[in-house]
Formats: structure tokens, C-alpha cells, sequence
């Protein structure tokens, strides 16, 4: 297909992972989207530094607080677009131009409907959401502030992740990294203005994050406008039908439902934390960032093994997946055992660097957080790994019946055990989920085998359509025969 010869070329960015090295691909795009996350984890990282060496231990409370909240709205918008790209990339592999056309045409919409509903809805009721996070009043005000900048903004970053689904849908994950270092420089430089050179306080953080993540949107829209008309839909592209478009919101409503009821654990899980007041909230909210920052190497991984799996699954390379599941797993344990000794060596350092505070209760309960939590940091690379190759391969319920263990786990902790025994429940819960849900993936991947039964129909498939083509071929054999005066009946 010339389309795809063409956005083929090295210097497009855009590779077809159904041919070559599937290690080599799954790491020359991990990589970029790696280094692009560790940019996308400095915009919150670069507010907690800034509002804690200027506005103190109250400003960290303030933004780390309400995070869960927006964490779970912002997930949602982003578990739609990852489950979105997976039917892109799929189309994709299997050269399906129209079919590529359509399934972009329908993140378009789903995309536009979904964030109005969700962002007029937070707005509305991010007071009584705020209330039931039981954030503390003597913070409560600054937190509102600072989340209801970023929930008007949110636009931005649901626009920004749309177009890079695309990109990295059709292989190209070094283009919006380049978008996403800009934003960063950009974002770190407002920060300063708003917050040291304006005294804006926490608004200052969240205006700059908001502007920040305005300017990498359009600068990803503008490109795929530029380089990649052709893939875009025209008109008769948004006439889609039902069935298409079930698959499409399925398949991302199944990721978002995931993400969501993995947040959902999570605001529980900071109401939890709220109650037992701003230094444990600081502790916390210092160490979620280290956590999360170490977290990218895993989750750039396996999304980039999500986006080989898509593509080869569309082509029907279930060797090629078979065997790039194997290699990604090792991948991920190796890092995961890598960041562990990280922690260890140099966890207190990067709390002190990180917040400025001078209370040790602070640092001491961070560092205990980050200890825990790296122990399992192995068993969470499996979890990844396997999930997002489920997800890859069509299947919708699994990862969720996993993720539905992590809520479980989440409310027992947030209304139980945290408020009975305390901070230590904070630090062994996600660890303990992590075990729990890798062991119940593992089963599923042995007893189900997914990649083997779809091996299987395919067979059955190729096996009917092949015993049709034996049958028309002799009828088209017995008809000219008779044409000719030769048949012999």
C-alpha cells in the first residue's frame, strides 16, 4: 500500500513492527516514550519541587492531596485513548487503510463527546468529590485551586494523548517526545515566573502545567496535519457502523474501566491517607513521586510490547508475539530488581532533593514507603507486561477481573486497615496487589492461552477458506469442461 510505503521511511518515525527484530523495535520505541514519560512526570514532579522550596510543606499537602482525584479522571481519558490506539494499530498491521481511516475518525468523536461530559461533571462537583477525598481544611482551599485549574485544562491533555496515541499506534514514538521535552522546558520556566517571579502560589503550578500541555497538543496536532494527511479520515469516514464502533468503544471503555477502577482504589486509598494528616500527606505525596518515576521504564516497556502485540496480532504473527512476551517479561524484571537497588542505595538522598524538608518524620516515613514498594517493583513489571499484552490481543474482562483485586484491596486498606494500624498499610498495600495480581495473570496466561487459541482459529479459518477455494475451483473446472464437450458425466 503506497501510504504505507511511504510513512514507512526511516526518517518518518512511523515503523511496521510485523517485520524485523521485535526486540530491537520493542526498544527503539520504548525508549522515546520513556524518555517522553520521564518529561510527562516533570510536570508534577517540577511542581511539588518548586511550590516546596517556595510555599512550603502546605503547598506539597495541597497538590498531593487531591492527585488521586485527578489522577482518575485524567486515566479514564487516557485508558480510552490506549484502548482506541489498539484497534488503530491493529488496522495498521493488517494494512486495513480504510479501516485506519474509520477507527481515527472514531477516537475523534468518542474523544470530544467524553472529555465535555467528564470535565462539566468534575467541575460541578469537585467540592463534594474534595469533601468525600477527606482533604484537610486547613489545605482544602489551596487544593481546590489548584484542581480546578487543572480539571478546566484538561482538554489539553486528552487532545495531546489523542494525537500521540496515533503516532505511536502506526509505530512513531520519537515525535511526540521531541513535543513533550519543549512543553517540559516550558512548563518549568512558567513555574518560575508564576509561582517565585508573580507570587501566584499553587494556581501559579497548575496554569503552568495547563499551558504547557496546550502547547504540546497543538504542536502534535499541527504534525500529524502536516505529515500525515494521508492516514487521516475524510468525510465518509465518520459515517461508521455499529458494529465498528462498539468495537471501538469497547475496547477503550474496557482500558478506561480498568485504569478508572484502578483510581478509584486509589482515591479510597487517599482518603484514607488524608486522615492522618499533612506530614504523613507530604511523606506520601514525596515518595508517590519517586515511585511513579521509576515506574516509566516499566510501563514505557510494556506499552511499547502493547503496541508490537497490536500490530502483529492485526497481521496474525502470533510466533513474533509468542516470543516478544518472553523477552519483554525478562526486560521488565531486570529493571525491576535495577530500581530496587536504586532505592536502597539512594532513596533518602532523593527525598531530601525532591521536597527541602527539613522534618525527618517526613523523610523517614517516605523512605520507608519507597523501600516497600521497590521490594515488589519485579512483580509489578510482570503485572504490566501481561496486561497490556491481553489487552493488545482483544481480551476485555481479564485485565479488568485484575484490576477489580486491586480495588478490593484498596477499600479493605482505605477503611480498615489504614485507619486501625496506620501509615504502615500505606506502604505494604500496593506491594502486596501487585504479587496478587501477577500470580492471577500468570494463571490466566497458562490455563487460557490466548496466543494458542487464536493460533487455533486461525487455522480453522484458513482451513475452511482453503477447502472453499478446492470447491470452486472444481466447479469452475466441471463448468468449463462441459463448455467444451469433454465432461465426462
Amino acid at each position: 500500500m503506497e501510504w504505507q510505503k511511504r510513512h514507512n521511511k526511516k526518517e518518518s518515525g512511523t515503523v511496521d513492527m510485523t517485520q524485523g527484530n521485535p526486540v530491537r523495535h520493542i526498544l527503539t520505541f520504548a525508549i522515546p516514550l520513556f524518555i517522553g514519560n520521564i518529561f510527562q512526570q516533570v510536570y508534577n514532579i517540577v511542581d511539588t519541587m518548586v511550590a516546596g522550596y517556595n510555599l512550603g510543606d502546605s503547598a506539597i499537602a495541597a497538590i498531593g492531596a487531591t492527585s488521586s482525584l485527578y489522577g482518575l479522571l485524567v486515566n479514564f481519558a487516557w485508558g480510552l485513548n490506549s484502548g482506541f490506539g489498539i484497534v488503530v494499530a491493529r488496522k495498521f498491521g493488517a494494512k486495513d487503510e480504510e479501516g485506519l481511516k474509520s477507527s481515527i475518525a472514531a477516537m475523534i468523536v468518542l474523544n470530544t463527546v467524553i472529555t465535555a461530559l467528564i470535565s462539566v461533571a468534575a467541575l460541578v462537583f469537585l467540592r463534594v468529590f474534595m469533601r468525600g477525598l477527606n482533604v484537610p481544611e486547613t489545605i482544602f482551599e489551596e487544593a481546590y485551586d489548584y484542581l480546578a485549574i487543572i480539571v478546566a485544562g484538561m482538554i489539553a491533555t486528552i487532545l495531546y494523548n489523542m494525537c500521540a496515541g496515533i503516532l505511536r499506534a502506526v509505530g512513531n514514538s520519537r515525535t511526540p517526545l521531541y513535543f513533550l521535552i519543549f512543553s517540559s522546558i516550558l512548563n518549568l520556566s512558567m513555574d518560575v515566573l508564576f509561582i517565585m517571579g508573580l507570587g501566584w502560589g499553587v494556581q501559579g503550578a497548575a496554569a503552568a502545567t495547563v499551558i504547557a500541555q496546550s502547547v504540546s497538543a497543538l504542536l502534535a496536532g499541527g504534525y500529524i496535519m502536516k505529515y500525515y494527511k494521508d492516514i487521516l479520515p475524510e468525510r465518509q469516514h465518520f459515517r461508521f457502523e455499529k458494529t465498528f464502533l462498539m468495537e471501538m468503544l469497547g475496547t477503550g471503555s474496557s482500558m478506561a474501566f480498568m485504569l478508572c477502577v484502578v483510581s478509584l482504589g486509589s482515591v479510597l486509598y487517599q482518603r484514607a491517607i488524608n486522615g492522618l494528616g499533612d506530614t504523613l500527606i507530604v511523606a506520601h505525596t514525596a515518595a508517590r513521586k519517586i515511585i511513579e518515576t521509576l515506574m516509566m521504564p516499566l510501563s514505557s516497556i510494556a506499552t511499547a510490547n502493547s503496541t508490537f502485540v497490536s500490530q502483529n496480532f492485526g497481521a496474525k504473527q502470533y510466533r513474533r508475539i509468542e516470543k516478544s512476551i518472553r523477552k519483554v517479561l525478562g526486560m521488565e524484571v531486570l529493571w525491576g530488581v535495577l530500581s530496587c537497588a536504586l532505592v536502597y542505595l539512594f532513596g533518602r538522598l532523593a527525598i531530601r532533593f525532591l521536597t527541602n524538608t527539613k522534618d525527618e518524620e517526613v523523610i523517614w516515613n517516605a523512605v520507608l514507603s519507597i523501600r516497600i514498594h521497590f521490594i515488589c517493583y519485579p512483580a509489578l513489571g510482570i503485572l504490566l507486561a501481561l496486561r497490556t499484552s491481553l489487552q493488545a490481543m482483544g481480551s476485555k474482562f481479564v485485565p479488568i477481573i485484575a484490576s477489580s483485586l486491586e480495588l478490593a484491596g484498596k477499600i479493605v486498606t482505605g477503611f480498615v486497615l489504614i485507619p486501625a494500624f496506620g501509615y504502615l498499610w500505606v506502604c505494604l498495600t500496593e506491594p502486596i496487589i501487585w504479587v496478587v495480581c501477577m500470580a492471577f495473570l500468570i494463571v490466566v496466561f497458562v490455563v487460557k492461552n490466548p496466543l494458542k487459541k487464536a493460533m487455533e482459529l486461525d487455522q480453522i479459518n484458513t482451513g475452511e477458506k482453503n477447502k472453499k477455494g478446492i470447491f470452486e475451483k472444481e466447479a469452475i473446472d466441471t463448468c468449463a469442461s462441459t463448455r467444451l464437450g469433454i465432461c465426462t458425466k
